[in-house]
């Protein structure tokens, strides 16, 4: 089984926000697979989707500080090896639309990748998502809570749809196929 996790905040509030892209690409990837999320023996909301690759997407209610805790019980609950965990994530140092997939790393100053490491260690798969920094005088953890501007609309929706491919192929083909399709170059930019 393989577990696709988007980190974000739980709530109205915190909808559509920097922060919570990764909520954004399960709820695509669901849509994609047409399943629905429940509540989950941990404090997430979980979708599984069954076939010859069966997938557990997880969106943590833990708050993104917090996001461990629900990731590790996900793991242990579901007897989930590290290496078939993807963590969809957003970043501040890659401009808006630009992907990048890891197989292990540091959190790189994210507090939710943070959280996982603490509680899982660093031996799993990232996706990082460019949101963009924004004003570099603007506090960071304010810039991360806001919503996207109208006119970034359409490039988070691709990028959205680009992040949900790259988890699908994750599922496939492994983090390797996903670092070389979709790390550098992106196919809609270069022509």
């Amino acid at each position: 089984m393989k577990l696709i996790v988007g980190l974000g905040n739980p709530g109205a509030k915190y909808r559509g926000t920097r922060h919570n892209i990764g909520f954004a690409v399960l709820d695509e990837l669901a849509a994609r697979w047409q399943v629905s999320f429940e509540s989950a023996p941990v404090d997430a909301l979980i979708a599984k989707v069954r076939g010859a690759d069966e997938v557990l997407l997880a969106k943590p209610l833990t708050f993104m500080n917090a996001s461990g805790e629900a990731v590790g019980a996900l793991l242990r609950y579901y007897k989930i090896e590290i290496a078939d965990l993807l963590v969809v994530v957003d970043d501040v140092q890659l401009p808006l639309g630009k992907l990048r997939a890891r197989v292990r790393g540091s959190a790189g100053g994210h507090n939710g990748l943070k959280s996982i490491v603490a509680h899982v260690g660093d031996a799993f798969s990232r996706l990082r998502i460019g949101v963009g920094r924004g004003d570099p005088r603007r506090d960071l953890a304010d810039h991360v809570l806001t919503r996207f501007d109208a006119d970034e609309a359409a490039e988070v929706e691709r990028v959205t749809a680009r992040a949900a491919d790259a988890a699908e192929m994750f599922v496939t083909s492994g983090i390797g196929a996903v670092m070389n399709g979709f790390n550098g170059g992106d196919p809609a930019t270069t022509e």
